[in-house]
């Protein structure tokens, strides 16, 4: 027997007591012979007889002992090893790098696998890679996996081994440095079963407006209206009712959906189908229906899902409408808007909000406007349009503009000249930040995202914040404004702006460089009248006209120098075709303003045959950015949205923080995926 074999706790105390019992006698000996000393000596023989006995007894004996214990070891621990190898539950022990060792029956009948099979378990398992593995900073982790028709939760636990193991001529060793790796495997089949039947039966609630009805019905025959309601509502029955959701109507144009979430995963796979489906009614009617849809989900009550729908109706309306937008507590996802909103001939909506604006001034002392940053010419234009309102009812009013660009630059020289030369009307972010409290009114204009206006800071200095936008309204947006008018159907946030003017007050008169102004901002929105151009806007044009706005002045604002002219030459002319989108850089280096000449060189790609949209890019103080343009073919706002940013129908742009060459791979891969996925055609 080895030396280094030694027995521990209760075991070595029992095997040693005879030793520790003749300490006693020899101090009972002692006790004796002080009493008497014949007694003592005659007890001293006993004492050293006995000592021998134990000590003879205790030498001899200890082999014989440490065989015993080790073959009872063995024999438990095969026993050990054998309900192991039998055991229900599914055990393999691996190496450090995740080769299999061991493993137990059941273990190789789920795999299929033998003894012999020796190699790495992610032969196996292709989820139990390296990373996986424990290591000592993280000694158990633990990974669902899927293996044939089953679910498992493999559950791995670090094993540390001594470095030297004992050996037995009884049983053999195999000596093992470092350490090993617990492999349990638990069938999670049912319970997962059991959660995705929970999660597919929860309730789900809708909304669905019809958002032409009334201009739809003034198209047909009035003997076919009831015919027309009848055929869309039945579209309408007719599709939740093949997934087993319930339809109730609520109003004329307005229905409540119940459904379950299986049928919204079916819905959400088929790209709610039934936004083109609903087109195809056709009774006479010269305008196609369309349809806005929202379904909440994901929410801890059906309160909270109802909630969900509301807002995401919100979202659908203030985006055009045609379209279906899904929103849960964590992400909002939109289906269709690939049409053009139809514009609406009534002036209402404008009356009502330019009356709401005006009570809003009046109750403050300063007013603050602000476009988004690199402030273009309609966003501009706008502020200048709500400064002169503004004025009109003695308030104190600035405009906020950090980047003076080179399109800006002339109408601030008009807007300045044609308020004799008045200072301290524009101002920076830094000033906007010391002037702004609580009795002031801050409005946005031409944005209705807060990361993307001049000065974000201020909208929370201010209980009241107003918001005049055209564009869609995406997951970002200012939430708590006191007026919100989002209108896409718009050209421009000047068309907007003139249509407030005209119902603001009877003394807003605006002065000819500032109608020059806002002018411009719907010539540049609309290329010239060409994009985005409704009645209402030759409408908007028609007052600014009126107000002394002209024509060859605006034309003359926005001539190029030799510099922006090549560069947007040099973009046309090295631009390549990739399914069917015009995709080009625009050369940077030594323009004032060169987001300006990317967006002009993206109109001017949309005039090559076969271009059914574009997309330039620009480098620009360390950001990349898109300016994407389509005629009518291809809705480049969704395709923003997917890059982060997002836009018109036709107009659209996004930022992105990379090299020119990331973000043209980065268009590219979108533009892939898209295809792919049937969301563009």
């Amino acid at each position: 027997m080895k030396k280094n074999v030694k027995l521990n706790g209760q075991l070595r105390l029992y095997v040693r007591w005879p030793l520790y019992l003749t300490l006693l006698l020899i101090g009972m000996n002692i006790w004796i012979y002080v009493i008497s000393h014949d007694a003592g000596i005659v007890m001293a023989g006993f004492v050293f007889l006995y000592a021998a006995v134990a000590a003879i007894l205790y030498v001899s004996n200890q082999p014989v002992l440490y065989t015993e214990l080790v073959s009872f070891a063995t024999r438990y621990g095969q026993i050990q090893k054998n309900l192991l190898r039998e055991l229900a539950l599914p055990y393999a022990i691996l190496d450090e790098d995740g080769k299999i060792i061991w493993m137990n029956q059941e273990f190789m009948e789920i795999t299929g696998k033998g003894p012999e099979y020796g190699r790495s378990i992610g032969t196996i398992f292709p989820e139990l890679n390296k990373k996986v593995i424990p290591v000592e900073e993280n000694p158990h982790t633990s990974v669902e996996l899927v293996y044939g028709e089953s679910d498992y939760r493999a559950d791995l636990k670090l094993l540390h081994m001594e470095e030297d193991m004992t050996r037995s001529h009884l049983v053999s060793t195999v000596e093992f440095e470092g350490s090993l790796v617990a492999l349990y495997l638990f069938d999670i089949t049912e319970i997962n079963h059991y959660i995705r039947e929970n999660q597919e039966q929860r309730m789900a609630a809708g909304l669905v407006y019809i958002d032409n009805y009334d201009e739809a019905l003034e198209t047909v025959e009035e003997v076919r209206t009831s015919l027309l309601v009848a055929l869309i509502e039945r579209k309408i029955n007719k599709y939740f009712n093949a997934y087993d959701g319930i339809v109730r109507k609520l109003e004329k144009d307005r229905f409540f959906v119940v459904m379950q979430e299986k049928a919204l995963t079916q819905i959400k796979e088929n790209k709610f189908d039934l936004l083109q489906d609903i087109k195809t009614v056709n009774i006479g009617n010269e305008m196609p229906i369309t349809l806005s849809i929202s379904i909440g989900s994901g929410g801890a009550s059906y309160m909270d899902c109802m909630e969900f729908a509301r807002s995401a109706m919100d979202l659908a309306l203030a985006r055009g409408g045609d379209q279906a937008v899904v929103k849960t507590k964590e992400q909002i996802t939109y289906y269709g808007g690939k049409t053009q909103q139809v514009e609406k001939n009534t002036r209402v909506k404008a009356r009502v909000k330019a009356q709401a604006l005006r009570e809003i001034v009046e109750a403050k002392d300063k007013v603050v406007v602000m476009g988004h940053r690199l402030t273009d010419a309609d966003s501009f234009g706008a502020a200048v349009g709500i400064y002169r309102a503004s004025k009109a009812l003695n308030k104190k009013a600035h405009i906020v503009v950090n980047d003076v660009t080179t399109s800006v630059r002339p109408m601030l020289e008009v807007f300045y000249e044609a308020n004799g030369g008045e200072t301290g009307i524009v101002i920076g972010s830094g000033q906007a930040r010391e002037m702004v409290d609580r009795n002031t009114v801050v409005i946005v204009v031409d944005t209705n995202r807060p990361s993307y206006t001049e000065c974000e800071d201020i909208l929370s200095m201010t209980p009241t914040v107003v918001v005049f936008d055209h564009h869609r309204r995406g997951n970002e947006a200012i939430d708590h404004a006191v007026l919100s008018y989002i209108e896409p159907n718009a050209s421009s946030a000047c068309e907007m702006v003139a249509e407030i003017l005209q119902y603001f007050a009877d003394n807003v008169r605006l002065k000819g460089g500032e109608a020059d102004c806002m002018y411009a901002g719907i010539v540049i929105d609309t290329d010239n009248f060409m994009t985005k151009t409704g009645v209402r806007t030759f409408e908007a044009a028609a007052f600014l006209r009126r107000c002394g706005a002209d024509v060859t002045r605006v034309r003359k604002m926005f001539r190029n120098d030799m510099a922006e002219y090549k560069a947007r030459a040099e973009s046309v002319r090295h631009a390549e075709v990739y399914r069917g989108f015009a995709l080009s850089v625009c050369p940077g280096k030594g323009l004032e303003s060169p987001t300006i000449v990317g967006a002009q060189a993206a109109n001017e790609l949309l005039n090559i045959i076969g271009v059914g949209a574009s997309i330039v890019l620009t480098e620009y103080n360390g950001k990349i950015y898109v300016s994407a343009r389509s005629i009518d073919e291809v809705n480049v706002q969704v395709i923003m949205e997917k890059l982060g940013g997002g836009g018109h129908l036709n107009v659209a742009g996004a930022q992105l923080t990379c090299s020119l060459e990331e973000a043209m791979k980065t268009v590219r891969d979108t533009l892939d995926k898209m295809f792919e996925e049937g969301e563009l055609e």
